[in-house]
């Protein structure tokens, strides 16, 4: 199947970019049946807003942490999801030890 480049317009920023043939090519290799509808910055800007933003350059993007006590030891930590009250909260120590036990 011979494909040749498109010129689509991006939903998101209005710009017209290129689909080349070979990105047509690598998307039936894949399986995908619709075209992108957004451009490639567009695209990236996207994932990187799902993927928190780090977007496999090597960093992370920062972490919300919540002040916590552990329920076992009772040392001051931080943890990265917000406690809802309904279940215990440790620290890494304790945490590690009660899977353990587990």
């Amino acid at each position: 199947m011979g494909f040749t480049d498109k010129t689509i317009e991006c939903a998101d920023c209005g710009v017209n970019f290129t689909f080349t043939a070979d990105e047509q090519e690598f998307f039936a290799s894949k399986g995908y049946t619709n075209e992108p509808k957004r451009c490639p910055e567009c695209r990236r800007a996207r994932k990187s807003q799902r993927t928190g933003g780090g977007g496999g350059f090597g960093f992370k993007a920062e972490r919300q942490m919540f002040p916590v006590t552990c329920a076992r030891c009772g040392k001051e930590t931080e943890v990265p999801f917000e406690p809802r009250g309904d279940k215990p909260v440790y620290c890494r120590d304790c945490y590690n030890s009660v899977r353990q036990d587990a």
